[in-house]
């Protein structure tokens, strides 16, 4: 199992942010009227989207309707709301966030990146990710951390200012690893965490702490919720997952498969080890339920099965 992951979800926007164009008033001025100019609206993490998705939301079957893509309006459509700058794709066409009520649109529903971000192509895959981590920062984060004055907002959504002491305050992203760890056969280890249902199970993750390397959390995070060393660490690929505010880094690693697993009880209900042919049995008989390829542990998981898992969910 050698080489990067070749297709993640929420990886594949395909716009130029146009970083150098966000303090442009006048740029920007002018792509707000320009009539090409498109506009996404969010509302607590959804979009308007037209196209199948319902079904998929369930794991069940596509409906075999077009594909789910989000409803774009022009600027003179769009709400009046927080606007935040998007980018701009190879044909001129600029893209604008607005944080606002949804409007009423024919043919279109609510949806979420969990919903839709592994449906959606990849323009809209990455414009609908940009925009939810976006609107959860601004949300969260409106009061400076240093004196608690409210900060305003600047650089086309991407930065916000403290009016009292002049700091730049930008948008959070909290690293994560997240590894497939193997086995001298050839075993994966998946586990249970302590919150999920009967039938979850995936591979381990954690969050990277202060003063520590990737590596380092990799080794840690084994160590503390199964009990086991690891070797060989690889770096398998990346994706960000603002659900609310993650960037999650996919390894691989490898661990001896004949030591006993001591699963943290804080974290993990139970792990065990699995040949291709036990996780096929184990899904089929629907004792466990795999991750949809939303994630990057589907896709980490897939990689060492070699192909899709049995009655894989559509997100």
């Amino acid at each position: 199992m050698t080489g990067g992951l070749e297709w993640l979800a929420l990886a594949r926007g395909t716009l130029d942010r146009v970083a150098l164009r966000r303090r442009d008033d006048d740029w920007l001025a002018a792509a707000w009227a320009d009539p090409r100019t498109r506009v996404l609206v969010v509302d607590d993490g959804r979009s308007l989207v037209t196209g199948s998705f319902g079904a998929a939301a369930t794991g069940s079957p596509a409906t075999g309707g077009p594909d789910p893509a989000l409803v774009l309006l022009p600027p003179a459509r769009a709400p009046e709301g927080d606007r935040w700058l998007l980018g701009e794709d190879d044909d001129g066409t600029v893209y604008f966030g607005v944080s606002a009520p949804l409007p009423a649109v024919e043919g279109a529903e609510p949806a979420g990146l969990r919903q839709v971000g592994a449906l959606l192509a990849d323009r809209d895959s990455g414009l609908l990710t940009h925009l939810v981590a976006l609107e959860q920062w601004h949300a969260t984060h409106r009061f400076c951390p240093r004196c608690g004055t409210e900060t305003e907002v600047a650089s086309a959504g991407h930065v916000r200012v403290c009016p009292a002491d002049g700091s730049q305050h930008f948008p959070r992203v909290d690293p994560a690893v997240i590894m497939l760890v193997t086995d001298a056969s050839d075993r994966i280890l998946l586990a249970r965490g302590t919150r999920w249902a009967a039938d979850r199970r995936s591979i381990l993750a954690g969050f990277v702490e202060p003063g520590e390397s990737l590596e380092q959390a990799v080794a840690r995070e084994v160590e503390e919720e199964v009990g086991l060393a690891v070797r060989d660490v690889r770096y398998a690929g990346s994706q960000p997952w603002p659900l609310p505010r993650s960037l999650m880094l996919g390894f691989t690693a490898t661990a001896d498969g004949t030591v006993p697993l001591r699963p943290d009880p804080e974290e993990i209900l139970d792990a065990a080890w699995y040949t291709r042919d036990e996780l096929r049995a184990a899904i089929s008989a629907g004792e466990i339920v795999a991750p949809g390829p939303l994630s990057i542990a589907a896709q980490l998981i897939m990689r060492w099965y070699g192909g899709e898992l049995p009655s894989m969910p559509h997100f």
